[in-house]
């Protein structure tokens, strides 16, 4: 068995630590401030897990992905997801196409005209067009996630250190030295980096070949708005999650769980628009202001296709995307380091899966997907 450093305990850096515990090995995590925090990408309770992707890889992956969260949940008597089912709309979403694609990759669905989806859900006004439901989508508790596996690597040997940012990553002959940025260093013989929106300003510090770094993706790091409007009425069970795409605009919403709780300790309807913020260096860069013009296009939107919400937005926050030009993952490395960077705003739903694909590709056990490669199938269509 091998010693291994994970860099970052977020949603992808707790389950690759997990994972690799449970192999055996021994494993440090180094986390710069505390895991699943609010300037990452994993914090809060409300993640969409959905199957509606129009490239069946990734649809299978939520296949594969779900038999991993029921593990998780099995393993650390928790519920992490919250099944709502799902909602599909919009020209340009293509309905029929992504129920093609759940009927290849064998995902319970229906394609509803507007008029059924409307009498079964009155609080969407999706106008015309086919929609597509799908019900065993859901919603994750990702902070609940985070300390779940964490908890599990820690039941296995694995020491979980915070408050500790790293800076660089220095070979030490056939040893790695994680070096933080007070000096402190841990020796491993391989490195799992998990960073999200921190990588820009890591990845050259990594002792990476140049010609892996010349060949990695560009990443964009997003800093996004989400806001939570209050329901009409008392819901009784949750809504679905939606997606909702009309032209270049894709909007989506999902139940917000105690992400902005009410005093009477209900939520409302989490809702926010991919890709509708702004671009920064890196997460260092983030400055946590909501958009004013999004927030009106939000609440125009709210007003017209969300009936079921009063469109007065009660709280607002801000969050990380880390973009790559294709939306595919990049799980790769050299010389006993690798990079995880499942992002894109949709890396979520994944992470127990990928938490296992990390592993075995650190270990050796077995690479990653060619598609999460560097260099390699990196032309596809988006994901999404």
């Amino acid at each position: 068995m091998g010693t291994y450093v994970v860099v970052g305990a977020g949603l992808v850096g707790a389950a690759s630590a997990w994972q690799l515990a449970r192999r055996g090995h021994e494993v440090t995590v180094l986390e710069g401030r505390t895991p699943a925090n609010a300037e990452g990408s994993s914090h809060g309770s409300a993640r969409i897990l959905r199957y509606g992707y129009a490239d069946p890889f990734y649809a299978q992956m939520v296949v594969d992905a779900r038999r991993e969260w029921q593990e998780l949940e099995r393993s650390s008597g928790e519920r992490l997801v919250t099944r709502t089912g799902s909602l599909d709309a919009g020209a340009g979403r293509d309905p029929a196409a992504l129920a093609a694609v759940l009927a290849r990759v064998g995902v319970e669905h229906e394609l509803l005209t507007a008029a059924e989806a409307a009498a079964r859900w009155p609080q969407f006004q999706f106008g015309g067009g086919e929609v597509l439901w799908h019900p065993d989508a859901g919603v994750v508790d990702a902070e609940a996630a985070v300390a779940a596996m964490l908890r599990l690597a820690e039941a296995e040997g694995a020491r979980v250190e915070t408050g500790r940012p790293v800076a660089a990553v220095e070979r030490v002959g056939t040893r790695h030295r994680v070096v933080g940025v007070d000096g402190r260093a841990e020796e491993a013989e391989k490195v799992v980096v998990a960073v999200g929106g921190w990588l820009p300003d890591l990845l050259g510090g990594l002792g990476l070949p140049d010609s892996l770094l010349a060949a990695f993706p560009p990443l964009q790091v997003m800093q996004e708005n989400a806001y939570h409007f209050p329901y009409r009425d008392d819901p009784g069970e949750p809504w679905p999650t939606f997606i909702h795409k009309e032209s270049d605009t894709l909007v989506y919403g999902l139940p917000g769980g105690r992400d902005a709780a009410l005093p009477d300790g209900r939520s409302g309807q989490k809702v926010a628009e991919f890709n509708g913020g702004r671009p920064i260096r890196s997460a260092a860069a983030q400055t946590g202001a909501v958009d004013p013009a999004n927030r009106e296009r939000i609440v125009a939107y709210v007003r017209q296709a969300l009936p079921g919400v009063v469109p007065e937005p009660y709280a607002e926050t801000t969050c990380l995307f880390t973009n790559t030009p294709t939306e595919d993952f990049v799980v790769d490395g050299a010389g006993g380091i690798t990079v995880a960077s499942p992002c894109s705003g949709h890396g979520a739903k994944f992470a127990p899966l990928l938490g296992r694909i990390i592993a075995e590709a650190a270990s050796d056990e077995r690479p990653a997907p060619d598609r999460f490669r560097v260099g390699t199938g990196r032309a596809a269509p988006p994901a999404r």
